[in-house]
C-alpha cells in the first residue's frame, strides 16, 4: 500500500479493516519513530511515542473517530502532541544513545569525523527553541511538504515558511559559533 499525495494510504484505510491497519502501520511506523528518536534524543522514548501514537489511532478508528482523511498527518500530529507532553512534564536525566551505523567501505577516520559532525549537528539542533527543532525535523529530515508541517505544527503553510528560514537561520549561527579552528 502506498501513499497519495495527501499523504492518505491508498486502498481500503477508511474501512480501517485488519489489513489497513497493518498496513498503515508498517508504512508509517518506521518514519513516526524516526521523527520521535530525532525529536526525543532517546530510542525507547521514541518506542513508547510510536506505540502510544498508534494505540491512540487504534481507539479512534475502533470508536469510528479515525482520520477521513490524511492518515499520516493525523498519526504526526499525535505523534507531535505526545512529544510536546513529553516536554512539559518535569524533566528527567535521560542519556542519549548513539547508534551510528559504520560504512564498511569507509575508513575508519571518515567515521570518525562524520560521528563529529553529526553530534555537533543533533547539539546544535537542541539549542534550538522547540518549533524551529520540529521543522526542521520534519521537513530537512522527514522530507515534508510544508503542508504536511502546518498541519502537525497546528499552523498556516506560510508560517512554517518563516518558521523555518528562522530555525535555519538560528541553526546556521549556532554552528558558526561552535566551529572548533582546525590546526
Amino acid at each position: 500500500m502506498r501513499m497519495d499525495s495527501d499523504g492518505n494510504l491508498q486502498s481500503h484505510t477508511r474501512a480501517f479493516t485488519k489489513q489497513a491497519l497493518v498496513e498503515i502501520y508498517e508504512e508509517l511506523s518506521p518514519r513516526i519513530f524516526r521523527y520521535a528518536y530525532r525529536m526525543l534524543g532517546d530510542p525507547n522514548l521514541a518506542e513508547d511515542c510510536v506505540s502510544e501514537t498508534f494505540s491512540r489511532f487504534l481507539q479512534a478508528a475502533k470508536n469510528g473517530k479515525g482520520p477521513l482523511e490524511n492518515t499520516q498527518g493525523y498519526l504526526f500530529r499525535v505523534a507531535h502532541n505526545l512529544i510536546t507532553d513529553h516536554y512539559r512534564r518535569p524533566p528527567l536525566t535521560v542519556p542519549l544513545e548513539h547508534e551510528w551505523i559504520a560504512d564498511d567501505s569507509q575508513n575508519p577516520d571518515g567515521l570518525v569525523g562524520q560521528g563529529l559532525e553529526r553530534e555537533r549537528l543533533r547539539k546544535a539542533l537542541l539549542e534550538l527553541p522547540d518549533d524551529q527543532h520540529k521543522v526542521i525535523v520534519l521537513r530537512v529530515l522527514e522530507k515534508m511538504s510544508h503542508r504536511e508541517v502546518a498541519e502537525i505544527l497546528g499552523k498556516t503553510a506560510e508560517a512554517t515558511r518563516a518558521l523555518q528560514h528562522r530555525a535555519l537561520t538560528a541553526l546556521r549561527s549556532v554552528l558558526v559559533e561552535t566551529e572548533e579552528p582546525y590546526g
